[in-house]
């Protein structure tokens, strides 16, 4: 038997496979102490049973998101399914029965950096894409803005960023749907939004840390959720790059793409504790969550965040900072990591296929909400 996570995402200390069950333990984010994500591969024999123990899963960053969770494993690295895990409190127990001579394990399933390349790559090929490398993180990997659309007649300027936390797979999985939906020239809700929109997408907001394994942070250490504020070249450059050209040339819809470990629900966030919050941002978020429930029964308004009180919001927080600098509709999207409970799935859980989905279904969302905008002009 053996356990490797010596690849793209991998995260996994092995502490012993001389006891039963194994013992595992998640790999701390560099400079930090953030952990709970975690990749890796067993090689076994066929049929063999392969108790393993997470020993450290009691300190993790959200062990409430251990609760009722079931770890995601795959074959072929494609199709990724679930297996059943024990949380006591302290301890994260699952079994593997192998039916192949090796197994992949995650957190959720992850979106490699090589996928994110090619969706960059294949977006490109489309005539109404710009594909634009705004600067590199600290590892020298490129920070990719990717700009849809019309700028010289587009009346509306739409942001989406996601994965700042790199281990929110779900985010860019999301992204990869909306992507694909956006561009279809047989979908007339993308033709007639693209014809006086134009779209700001940054699919990975965190490529070092979705590289290196990380739950949470880049390769300083910096949660990138809390660096809007005032980001630096040395410490955050992710979000100083892409708030730049944000301040440069401005929006309507700021939207963040995020995955929460112990909701199981599909929700947003909005900015109501901002200074200068008013009835337009209200009316705008009321807008766009009455459009999305419409069309999505994947999303739902009843289970949430506590909001935040008038004038506590945390400005250091990317949505925040957006719906007070812009004045404008700022949201973050939560999807789970376990299983969207209004609509469980028993095989997969909360999966690739349903962040696609649920992505597919945010155009309705942002066409109605943009309609709101003009006619209050």
């Amino acid at each position: 038997m053996h356990i490797s996570s010596a690849f793209d995402s991998g995260n996994i200390t092995v502490i012993t496979t001389e006891s039963n069950p194994i013992e595992l333990a998640i790999q701390v984010d560099n400079q930090s102490d953030f952990y709970q994500w975690f990749h890796f591969r067993l090689d076994g024999d066929v049929g063999q049973e392969y108790p393993l123990r997470i020993s450290n899963a009691g300190k993790a960053a959200y062990p409430e998101g251990w609760q009722n969770y079931r770890v995601c494993a795959s074959y072929d690295r494609h199709n990724w399914f679930r297996i059943d895990a024990h949380y006591d409190g302290s301890v994260l127990d699952f079994t593997v029965a192998l039916d192949q001579p090796s197994i992949y394990l995650a957190y959720f399933a992850p979106f490699s950096w090589e996928r994110h390349l090619d969706m960059l790559a294949w977006t490109q090929s489309d005539e109404r894409v710009q594909s634009e490398t705004l600067g590199q993180t600290l590892d020298g990997r490129d920070m990719t803005l990717l700009t849809i659309g019309n700028r010289e007649i587009a009346s509306r300027k739409v942001w989406m960023i996601a994965r700042q936390h790199p281990g929110e797979t779900m985010a860019e999985w999301f992204v990869e749907g909306f992507l694909e939906t956006l561009l279809d020239e047989s979908n007339p809700a993308a033709l007639s939004l693209l014809k006086d929109t134009v779209f700001y997408v940054v699919p990975n907001m965190n490529p070092d840390g979705s590289v290196r394994g990380h739950l949470r942070t880049n390769a300083a250490g910096a949660n990138l959720n809390r660096e809007w504020q005032d980001p630096t070249m040395e410490r955050s450059p992710e979000v100083y790059l892409v708030r730049e050209r944000m301040l440069a040339t401005g929006g309507d819809i700021f939207l963040d793409i995020h995955g929460d470990e112990a909701l199981p629900f599909n929700f947003v966030a909005g900015c109501e504790g901002i200074p200068g919050y008013d009835e337009q941002h209200a009316a705008l978020e009321n807008t766009f969550k009455q459009a999305y429930v419409k069309v999505s029964p994947d999303f739902q308004t009843e289970r949430g965040y506590p909001l935040d009180k008038p004038g506590e919001a945390n400005m250091t927080v990317g949505t925040n900072w957006c719906g007070h600098q812009f004045r404008t509709l700022a949201l973050t999207l939560e999807m789970p990591f376990k299983d969207n409970d209004n609509l469980p799935d028993p095989i997969e859980g909360w999966s690739p296929a349903r962040c696609r989905q649920l992505a597919k279904d945010m155009l309705f969302p942002i066409r109605e909400t943009l309609a709101y905008m003009d006619e209050a002009e």
